[in-house]
């Protein structure tokens, strides 16, 4: 089988980037996480597919939830620990997980094996969405197709 042609591609043809728009002291905890946008790669403009890795003692987020947007997991790779309103639990290769829109259970995962986790994330791009993150001082709204991070009431995070 020769080159692939569009709209086909391999993912590992996608550039993958670990920048966060988190301010410190979060921004850390975030920092083994890894994206290939592969629905930005393909055009796409209604919804977002991303492939992810996290690496060892890394975290994909601080525990949120979105006022306005689904989200969608599926573990290709590796063990990952789900935390949510309910708990911890280990997710294996296979398994998926669904965030939907307003409903007020912040959701997080986190990598606490020795090995990296790779796993699918799809999610809408409802204009107009925020984020609530239920354990720290964060909050965000999505401004020109961008992540706003503030303090929950609102004041700037010095720089």
């Amino acid at each position: 089988m020769g080159k692939l042609k569009t709209p086909a591609f391999d993912p590992k043809d996608v550039t993958e980037a670990s920048a966060t728009g988190y301010p410190e002291p979060y921004k850390t905890r975030v920092a083994g996480r890894h994206k290939r946008r592969l629905g930005d790669h393909a055009g796409l403009r209604n919804f977002g597919v991303n492939l992810t890795r996290i690496d060892p003692g890394a975290e994909s987020s601080m525990r949120h939830w979105h006022a306005k947007q689904d989200e969608f997991i599926y573990v290709l790779k590796g063990e990952v620990t789900l935390v949510t309103d309910a708990g911890r639990q280990r997710l294996k290769p296979g398994m998926a997980a669904g965030f939907p829109a307003g409903k007020a259970d912040g959701h997080q995962l986190v990598n606490e094996t020795k090995k990296p986790v790779l796993y699918l994330e799809i999610g809408d791009r409802t204009p107009g969405d925020g984020a609530t993150y239920s354990d720290v001082d964060l909050a965000a709204r999505m401004v020109d197709g961008k992540w706003q991070f503030t303090h929950k009431d609102g004041s700037p995070y010095k720089q």
